[in-house]
Formats: structure tokens, C-alpha cells, sequence
């Protein structure tokens, strides 16, 4: 009974709610093509019953208030309740978008403390808190960046080269933004491959776009290097920031040669992103590239806090209104809540967490790249021990110990990836039971395998044929 669609539960003249009738005919005020031919077919339930049905189905979701998510970081990392409190607060979200600066002097104080902090632990510049979400960020980013180099009529520069490691949205961006892409592979240490990046590097050369820590879950270890071979061919180093958890409070990118960055609010400020939105990407420049980014800039003059609009060297805007104000609350409180030694601990903590998970399944499912990690691992299944088992089948049986799957086949330079990321949130006894689980699936791989390939096995919904679901999708009951 509790697997059914409540459809199937319905039952004729049961009521949960009774609807008024209207006054008067529908045709008095719709077009008749807009009125239906037949009621709708709609379930008939009780109260009661709704509640139960809708209950049940919470219960089924794998959510952070009731499972350890090793996606870490990447949209499901914890977000303290008090931060929702404090953002729907009404003078922040009663606010109208075209209300006069002297109305909403304390929402643009926000704003403009929250530039000035990203600024203090980044090093750079400016920010500006425009961009809705990180691929946006990225992309008001490398507009940045073409507006400040046609400002110096430096029309040959035409490419952006993006490592192998870099987030899969930073080639997009640099596409949709009009530039060549031009990839260069890695080192065989999962780094940037200093060689490569010479061969690369041209008068054409307009970004190089980095993502620190990349993909693989290392830290660029040559990072300062490859910024003065950036800067020597007369281009920008872009730093893709999804992954500032684990460098928030102990290094600041700014000292490290970058020019432009984009931070995701919702994966390092603790502001939640889940469902696709809403989100936030502030965007910081080096001096030399601020005066091109979006206006306008959060300023204070005189006592009062002014959306200053007069930037000549804009690039324009990235969007309607300053930036989406409820997550940029949270990544506020965020920040004011801690400290320059507690924002260090947090990333202490984040990467510690990665490489206690890396290390308790090496034997199981070592590293691909055998080094320290930063927030994220990304470890492989060893195809010569697991008996035909893949990694989307171990991601599967995860779900029968209570745990959902961590992204599995990305970063797509490490063949079966598994990337984990616990986030400093998670406690020892969590990681603890995680690694357990995926050690005994390790183990009925190597015994009896077909175990694993038939998983799910507790699921409402089993093993299902993935082909005829993506070639044939039935989309209705």
C-alpha cells in the first residue's frame, strides 16, 4: 500500500478539502478554448490520508537531516537552520527590487560588508555579487576579462586554454563567451602540465582557466609558476572557486598570481543549492581587471551605503538586480560567524575528512592519483579483483546501507571515478559507517558479485533498464 501513487489510493467522494464554488459561470470570464471538457482527474483522499501518503514519501528521500551525502560540497554540504531563519527575515525578503537605496540601507550594508569580506579572504580587489550560480559567475568572469582586453585593443587574443581537470562548465563558458578552447592533459601527477601550458601559451592566448583544487581533488602544487608563465605571455589567470572549502582561511588566491575567480556561495558560504537554485557566484578581480567588472558595485559613501552605476569600463550587467539577496544573507552570517582561524579549521577539517576516507579505502577502492587530497578524493574500482562490477553498480548498492551515491565517472580523466567529498560538517562515526559500507560491498564483489549487479535491492524502485528509460521515457502514469 505505501509504494502506490496516490492516484491508486484514490477512492470516489473522499475529501481532504472542499473547494468553493465559484459565482457565476466560468464562460462569463474565459475564453472557451481555456475551459476543460471533463474534470480533471485529480486524487480522492482523505486528510488523513494525504498527510500519511505525503510523509511516507518524505521519508523515502535521502536529505541531509537524515543521511550523511558524500556529494560533499557540490550542492549538499550543511547549511545551518539559523541562516534560513535570518534570510527570510522581512526587511530582506519583503524588500522590492526597485525600492529607493534609503529604503534598503540595511539590505545594501549587507551586501556591500559581504564584498568587502570575500575581498579580505581572497585578496583581491573588488567583487561583485551579480552573478545568480556559479556557471553564471564563470561566465560574467571571462566577459570580464574580453571587455578589459578590448579596452586595450587587443583584438588577437581569441582562445582560453582549460586544463583536463577544470570543471566541465569552464570550456561552455569560454565557448559561449566566443573564445577557441583549447584543452591541454595533465600531468601524470593529476597536475597542470607545466610543458603543455608552454606549448600552449600564445599572443592568443587570452585566459588560461584554472580550477583550484581541480577536479581530481589535488592543489596545484606549481600554481605560482604557472601564474608568471600566465602573466609573462600577457594573459589572465582565471581560478574557477567551486572548490574554496578547502582553501578558505589558509590561502588567498590572490597572492598566488590569480586576476579573476568566482566563488559559489552555495558550496563554501553554506548556502543551499539544491533543486538548481537559487544560487550565487560573486565574482572578484586583481586591481587592474576591477574597474571591467559588472555594474553596478555596492559603495559607501558618506555614512550610506549607494549601487554605484558609474563604471565607464563596465562590461554592462550580468542581471536584472544586484544579485539574488536571501543566499547572499547566508553566506553573510556565514562569514560574520566566523573568524580568520575558525574559517581555517573549517578547511583543515574538510580536507582532513577527504583523506581519512582516501586512506581507510586504499586497499578497497584505492586513489587514482596516489598523493594527499584536498576537500574531495576521487578513487576507482580495481576491475582485475571486482569481478565485472562497475562503479554506478557500487553506487547502487549504497543506497541498500542507507547511503546515497557520491558523483560517480567525473572528473572523466579517472576511468570509474568516485568522488567523494564529507565536507567538514561529517563526524568521525559518520565517515566511519560510509567506508564500512563501501569495504563489505568491496567484499561481495570479490565472493558473489552478482549481489552488487543487481542492487538496489531495499528501493521502492529497483535496477531499471538505464537505455529504454533514456531512449523511450515514460513520463506519466
Amino acid at each position: 500500500m505505501e509504494n502506490k501513487l496516490s492516484i491508486e489510493k484514490s477512492v470516489p467522494g473522499r475529501r481532504g478539502v472542499r473547494v468553493e464554488t465559484p459565482k457565476g459561470a466560468p464562460q462569463a470570464y474565459l475564453p472557451a478554448g481555456c475551459l476543460r471538457k471533463r474534470a480533471p482527474r485529480l486524487p480522492e483522499m482523505s486528510e488523513l490520508d494525504a498527510v500519511r501518503h505525503f510523509t511516507n514519501l518524505s521519508r523515502k528521500n535521502y536529505c541531509l537531516d537524515s543521511h550523511f551525502y558524500p556529494l560533499g560540497s557540490c550542492t549538499m554540504k550543511y547549511n545551518p537552520k539559523a541562516y534560513d531563519v535570518l534570510s527570510v527575515l522581512e526587511p530582506f525578503a519583503q524588500a522590492h527590487p526597485f525600492a529607493p537605496e534609503e529604503a534598503v540601507q540595511g539590505t545594501l550594508e549587507m551586501l556591500y560588508e559581504l564584498q568587502e569580506m570575500l575581498k579580505e579572504i581572497t585578496g583581491l580587489a573588488a567583487f561583485t555579487l551579480q552573478p545568480a550560480a556559479g556557471a553564471h559567475g564563470e561566465l560574467t568572469g571571462i566577459l570580464t576579462a574580453r571587455a578589459y582586453f578590448d579596452a586595450r585593443k587587443d583584438k588577437k587574443r581569441t582562445e582560453v586554454i582549460v586544463p583536463d581537470t577544470a570543471h566541465g562548465t569552464n570550456p561552455a563558458t569560454s565557448h559561449m563567451a566566443g573564445y577557441t578552447v583549447v584543452n591541454i592533459a595533465s600531468g601524470p601527477d593529476g597536475c597542470v602540465d607545466k610543458t603543455a601550458l608552454k606549448n600552449a601559451l600564445s599572443e592568443r592566448t587570452a585566459v588560461v582557466m584554472l580550477t583550484v583544487p581541480n577536479t581530481v581533488g589535488l592543489f596545484e602544487k606549481d600554481i605560482r609558476e604557472i601564474a608568471d608563465m600566465v602573466h609573462a605571455a600577457g594573459a589572465l589567470l582565471y581560478m574557477d572557486g567551486a572548490n574554496f572549502n578547502a582553501l578558505i582561511g589558509v590561502a588567498k588566491p590572490a597572492d598566488f598570481g590569480v586576476d579573476l575567480m568566482h566563488l559559489n556561495l552555495h558550496k563554501t558560504f553554506a548556502a543551499p543549492h539544491g533543486g538548481g537554485g537559487p544560487g550565487s557566484g560573486p565574482v572578484g578581480a586583481a586591481a587592474h581587471v576591477a574597474p571591467y567588472l559588472p555594474k553596478p558595485l555596492v559603495e559607501k559613501k558618506n555614512g550610506k551605503f549607494t549601487l554605484n552605476g558609474k563604471m565607464p569600463k563596465s562590461l554592462g550587467k550580468m542581471k536584472a538586480f544586484y544579485g539574488n539577496a536571501a543566499v547572499c544573507v547566508r553566506a553573510y552570517c556565514y562569514l560574520r560567524q566566523f573568524d580568520g582561524t575558525t574559517l581555517k579549521n573549517i578547511a583543515e577539517n574538510a580536507v582532513l575528512n577527504a583523506n581519512y576516507v582516501r586512506v581507510c579505502l586504499k586497499d578497497a577502492f584505492p586513489a587514482y592519483f596516489d598523493a594527499p587530497c584536498m576537500h574531495e578524493c576521487v578513487l576507482t574500482i580495481q576491475k582485475d579483483k571486482m569481478n565485472g562490477v562497475h562503479t554506478t553498480d557500487v553506487a547502487k548498492r549504497l543506497l541498500d546501507f542507507g547511503f546515497y551515491a557520491p558523483t560517480i565517472y567525473f572528473p572523466l580523466i579517472v576511468p570509474e571515478a568516485i568522488m567523494i567529498e564529507p565536507t567538514e560538517t561529517e563526524n568521525k562515526e559518520s565517515l566511519d559507517a560510509f567506508i564500512l559500507a563501501l569495504k563489505r560491498i568491496f567484499e561481495e564483489a570479490v565472493s558473489q558479485p552478482q549481489t552488487v549487479h543487481d542492487a538496489p535491492h531495499s528501493q521502492p524502485v529497483k535496477r531499471i533498464d538505464e537505455v529504454s528509460a533514456a531512449r523511450e521515457p515514460n513520463l506519466r502514469w
